[in-house]
């Protein structure tokens, strides 16, 4: 069993295993150079080939412990057939739901639309060492619906929530449930070893609303996941202190904190369960110093609690790649 694996499975702390958010991208002067000839992100992550090139890109520079596939949360969205759109000074948005077109895709249409991942898993997978389980993933219900509803350019979030029809809510997360399910399990089918739950703008959501559209939507992916016997993680960002709460209601196999979260108090206040990330992305940008002994705070407070070194979000596409590899390089040293 990989390093990774055995981490997040049998909750081994002899070592600690490592990977990064957004390792395979923006970052990298090889992924650059791809993006300059390729501007449509969408298309750049239903292109089978470069997206395995991609993936594989960091794992050529870097000892890491696993791959994570290039691809985005939002073609969950686009296989719905709404049109996302990719802006450099906007982010990611749809123009406007089409609530029918949404609720009327069928499952042959989506998977059609979403073929070039399965392809860009399965070839990555047959490159791989046999000790790099690759991370396939998705967004949860919530964090889709914000980019589906444009929620989060909007300055009254919860205003906003409250004059979309609540039928017309409860149809968009039944629906992203059920299609979610199908995208993990082709993930699943086409090679991935491990899915990644991403939450992103969980900490938008009002406590008395955790409950319907955090815990119980990311409960019934890793429900399906543990069915299905795929390794999850869950990351619901900026959940702050309610991230006790998610992991008693969801369960998933580790949870992904976020720069936020006190990692002493994530030690002490999670029992058992495997954590994975917390450093903040920001520090990387700083020297080399500041850079290894923040390093080195996580590996200690973390040293018997099984734990993956990761972020508490992406790489920011500032970061010298060299960082990367001195950062690679302390946590590989890790024997216990």
């Amino acid at each position: 069993m990989s390093k990774l694996l055995n981490c997040l499975i049998n909750k081994d702390i002899s070592c600690v295993p490592i990977w990064f958010m957004r390792q395979a991208g923006r970052y990298l002067p090889e992924f650059k150079q791809l993006r300059s000839q390729n501007p449509n992100f969408l298309k750049l992550c239903l292109n089978s080939d470069l997206s395995s090139e991609i993936t594989l890109q960091p794992m050529k520079r870097f000892n890491l412990d696993a791959a994570i596939i290039f691809s985005d949360i939002l073609v969950i969205p686009y296989a719905l057939r709404q049109p996302m759109e990719f802006g450099h000074k906007y982010g990611p948005r749809n123009s406007k739901l089409n609530i029918n077109k949404f609720l009327e895709t069928t499952e042959k249409s989506f998977l059609s639309t979403l073929q070039p991942i399965y392809k860009a898993i399965s070839k990555t997978k047959k490159i791989l060492n046999k000790d790099k389980p690759l991370i396939a993933f998705v967004g949860a219900p919530w964090t889709l619906m914000i980019y589906l509803y444009n929620l989060k350019e909007q300055d009254k979030l919860n205003k906003k929530i409250s004059i979309i029809d609540k039928n017309e809510i409860k149809l968009v997360l039944k629906k992203l449930d059920e299609f979610l399910k199908i995208h993990i399990i082709n993930q699943k089918q086409a090679g991935a070893d491990i899915i990644q739950i991403f939450d992103s703008w969980a900490g938008l959501i009002e406590n008395e609303d955790l409950d319907e559209y955090c815990y119980q939507p990311n409960k019934s992916l890793i429900n399906f996941c543990r069915e299905n016997k795929i390794p999850s993680i869950c990351f619901p960002k900026g959940l702050k202190e309610n991230y006790k709460k998610f992991l008693e209601e969801v369960k998933p196999d580790a949870i992904n904190i976020d720069y936020n979260v006190d990692p002493s108090w994530a030690k002490n206040s999670f029992g058992n369960i495997c954590i994975q990330g917390g450093m903040k992305p920001e520090i990387l940008l700083k020297d080399e110093k500041t850079v290894l002994q923040e390093v080195e705070k996580y590996l200690d407070i973390f040293r018997d609690n099984p734990y993956i070194f990761n972020l508490g979000h992406g790489i920011l596409p500032k970061t010298n790649p060299g960082i990367i590899k001195k950062i690679v390089d302390r946590v590989n040293l890790v024997k216990k």
